[in-house]
């Protein structure tokens, strides 16, 4: 329920009432709720995440700089992942002809048939929280728009405090 006096409520400085830490606590309940999915493959989370992005468009590789763009990941975080990735057989990486500083990732034979072993992944996720596709949907939405606001570079007032009400 909606507090009426929302001022009172945004000035606790409580736990409790923390938008970020509650973000950040169902963050780490969905990443470990993966865990055990994603186990009897070998894969971390964040491995199952680039894989998603490299299953959208299995017949192109991504360059590692745009991995990180989609995966909000820097490449010293990617490139040891990635490493990993291809010490398991699931891609292969190499340099850009075209452009010897650009390193592109591919899916390897393995990691295509990855897709189709883990497509009950999504579903059983769902039904773990208990949500109606129009309420995930919904989440998803809501939190992709508080990630535009808040990703440096798509909003240039994100820094000025602003007064609420």
């Amino acid at each position: 329920m909606v507090s009426a006096n929302l001022d009172e409520h945004l000035g606790e400085q409580r736990l409790d009432q923390q938008l970020c830490f509650a973000l950040y606590a169902a963050s780490r309940a969905v990443v470990r709720s993966y865990a055990p999915l994603l186990a009897p493959e070998g894969l971390t989370y964040p491995q199952y995440l680039t894989l998603l992005v490299l299953w959208e468009n299995p017949d192109e590789p991504f360059s590692v700089g745009e991995l990180g763009r989609r995966l909000h990941l820097d490449s010293g975080t990617l490139t040891p992942l990635l490493k990993r990735l291809q010490a398991m057989g699931i891609v292969d990486r190499r340099r850009d002809s075209g452009d010897e500083r650009r390193v592109l990732v591919a899916l390897t034979d393995e990691g295509l048939a990855l897709r189709g072993r883990l497509a009950w992944v999504p579903r059983h996720l769902a039904q773990i929280v208990g949500m109606d596709l129009a309420d995930v949907c919904r989440l998803r939405d809501q939190l992709n728009d508080l990630i535009a606001v808040l990703e440096p570079g798509t909003n240039p007032d994100r820094l000025e405090p602003r007064p609420v009400g």
